[in-house]
């Protein structure tokens, strides 16, 4: 490419940073860096019935959680700034004049009560759905003077052609054509001065040399009228790449109005983020060799336009699962410890038992770090349990067996001082040896009656070690007691 690529990602702070959001940062950073060109931020802040405090923030933070660094934005500046959209009110207006005298836009000031009234007297198009009826494009120059210096409420609107047809390329769906005459003439600016997204999107692309527009496929059928603002001012439109929806479900896009999982409810759930960031790549992209586990560098890599998918992408959380965990596995022992340390804090056993034990024990038994409570609470939690829990068919054990086994096993073990994981397993084997019996049924009977769980993470002998000698031997003569 002989330009130097400008992508963008301009998000509104409307709360958290849903996981499509994400994905257009992610798409737009992956292109840029691909080509060796530019990635900014700009926040989109003009709605300001939608703002939420402290969202700019979060968006700050998640960029850099994630690792989509931007060389220029509201927080780092640039020579194209300001960056936030509510600092800009002046540039869109004097844009905004510009297209009124170039008949591509026209004020109108219509109240809301004919607004109102319009939908029980126009025509309806074809959705069924009414559109404003071009009524103050009728206006003399010298009415609206008049209006102005009356200080009657005004919006400005794009003066949408009555006939004819926009089309353009895009690098994903091809060439895209809309019928002017499906469009409205949507308002640019405002009763209260400031801009909609569909004007300011178009003049902050322009005056910030974006030239590869990233977005959502929801602006697919709306970028002739962008385009149309384009050729009006005598500019270059901009490449377009829309992106295919993440959906819940066959029938439910991903919404962060619907309160659907955004990046950093995932984090606090516990999942590895750099599998987060992985797994909204693989929404809608797919590499040519078919990557699925990928560094961020490794996606600036592999990344192609032509793996972008035209189809809507299924969020599936049982796949972000199962990449989480493996991406747990290849923790050092100590990042995992540093990572884990919130969720250790949440479990009823944090700081009674050995950590770096536990580390071993759990970094390949569990996908994110959210488990972590409920698999170590055993350790602390140890009441009267379903004697059912002794039956395994597999090692053909069940509670006559354990009643058999246990104090036994109990007399044996008082004598043993080396607690150790390995030193265990191998008294346990001889014990099994012994008494004639299998090493799954003692070793099954065991971990039932030392921990009362079903599921735990690790054997007989492990859990042995994490509880010591002396609650070993209690909870052993509980569990014999409760069998009698």
């Amino acid at each position: 490419m002989s330009e130097k690529v400008r992508t963008r990602f301009a998000p509104s702070p409307t709360g958290y940073m849903h996981i499509g959001n994400l994905r257009s940062a992610l798409y737009g950073y992956l292109f840029a860096m691909k080509e060796k060109g530019e990635f900014i931020l700009r926040i989109e802040d003009t709605d300001q019935n939608r703002y939420v405090d402290g969202a700019t923030q979060i968006i700050y933070d998640t960029l850099a959680d994630a690792g989509i660094s931007y060389s220029e934005g509201p927080d780092k500046g640039g020579p194209y700034g300001p960056y936030l959209q509510s600092e800009r009110k002046e540039i869109y207006m004097e844009y905004a004049k510009k297209l009124i005298e170039k008949g591509a836009a026209y004020y109108c000031f219509c109240t809301p009560e004919r607004l109102a009234s319009m939908k029980d007297t126009s025509v309806a198009d074809s959705n069924g759905v009414t559109r404003y009826d071009k009524h103050c494009l009728s206006l003399t120059k010298e009415e609206v003077e008049a209006n102005l210096k009356a200080g009657i409420p005004f919006v400005i609107r794009q003066n949408i052609p009555p006939e004819g047809k926009g089309t353009y390329h895009d690098m994903v769906f091809g060439d895209v054509t809309v019928d002017y005459k499906d469009m409205e003439d949507g308002i640019l600016i405002k009763s209260d001065g400031m801009p909609t997204y569909n004007f300011a999107n178009v003049v902050d692309d322009h005056l910030m040399h974006i030239n590869y527009v990233i977005r959502g496929v929801e602006y697919l059928s709306s970028t002739p009228k962008y385009n149309l603002m384009y050729d009006a001012f005598g500019w270059e439109r901009p490449h377009y790449m829309h992106l295919s929806p993440v959906m819940k479900d066959a029938q439910h896009k991903l919404s962060k109005r619907n309160g659907d999982a955004s990046y950093q409810d995932l984090v606090a759930k516990g999942y590895v983020k750099e599998a987060i960031l992985n797994y909204i790549a693989l929404l809608g992209w797919a590499p040519k060799d078919n990557s699925e586990k990928m560094t961020l560098a490794e996606m600036v890599e592999k990344f192609s336009v032509d793996g972008l998918s035209k189809s809507p992408s299924i969020y599936d959380e049982a796949k972000l699962r199962w990449l989480s965990g493996e991406y747990m596995k290849e923790l050092s022992d100590e990042e995992f410890k540093k990572r884990a340390q919130p969720f250790f804090e949440q479990s009823k056993a944090y700081g009674k038992y050995d950590e770096d034990l536990l580390v071993k024990l759990l970094k390949s038994r569990i996908e994110i770090f959210g488990e972590i409570p409920a698999k170590i609470d055993f350790l602390e939690e140890y009441d009267a349990f379903d004697p059912s829990l002794y039956d395994n068919k597999k090692q053909k054990c069940n509670k006559e067996v354990a009643k058999a086994i246990l104090p036994k096993l109990y007399e044996a073990m008082k004598g043993w001082e080396d607690y150790s994981n390995a030193a265990l397993y191998e008294a346990l084997v001889a014990f099994a040896a012994a008494e004639g019996v299998k090493n799954g049924q003692v070793l099954w009977c065991l971990r039932i009656a030392i921990t009362g769980a079903s599921v735990t993470p690790g054997g007989a002998s492990e859990m042995a070690e994490l509880l010591g000698k002396q609650r070993c031997l209690d909870r052993l003569q509980r569990a014999i007691s409760a069998l009698s």
